[in-house]
């Protein structure tokens, strides 16, 4: 499903942008939203700033392809959640993201995408579901030390994830309801 995972991949680059050294930014200097450190493990080696700061759009599309997308199996799920899903382990890393939603889904939380999760997945109202979802993913944010600081835009793009997700879901006749955080 490659052209799903490019169009979900756009949404993502479209929130992540070109290079970025915040100093308040606990991942550092990133690329496309790509750090320093998820370089290096895609690499196999250590690399410098000017490494993230060279990073093409194609390498980091195949680091979130095998990284991030692969992980969380979003082949496997509907269409939306497979971009809530996806967006959120490339903010929050995949286990995190996996065990927000099999707590959204009501599946034991062990952050691996399994057979149980994609089934509940699949059984689930899709945009229930990524609505939960981005509720559920809004509360993390929120509790994190850098909210003050990149809070507002972290909620402006998850929201924004959230209306696109919708509107790729099955079941999004549902009318489009604010996150309660």
């Amino acid at each position: 499903m490659a052209a799903t995972f490019e169009a979900c991949l756009a949404c993502v680059l479209r929130h992540e942008g070109g290079f970025v050294h915040h100093p308040a930014d606990p991942g550092g200097a990133t690329k496309f939203g790509i750090t320093r450190a998820t370089l290096a493990r895609s690499r196999g080696r250590p690399v410098s700033v000017e490494d993230v700061r060279g990073l093409s759009r194609e390498e980091a599309g195949g680091i979130y392809r095998r990284l991030y997308w692969d992980v969380v199996r979003a082949d496997d799920l509907p269409p939306g959640l497979d971009l809530a899903l996806f967006d959120f382990a490339v903010n929050s890393g995949p286990a995190r993201a996996v065990r927000t939603l099999q707590d959204v889904l009501g599946v034991a939380a062990d952050g691996v995408a399994g057979p149980l999760t994609l089934q509940a997945a699949r059984e689930a109202d899709t945009a229930d579901a990524v609505r939960r979802l981005t509720r559920a993913r809004l509360a993390f944010l929120s509790r994190l030390a850098a909210w003050p600081v990149f809070g507002r835009g972290w909620r402006i793009r998850v929201l924004a994830v959230e209306r696109e997700a919708l509107r790729l879901a099955p079941s999004s006749t549902h009318p489009e309801r604010e996150p309660s955080s």
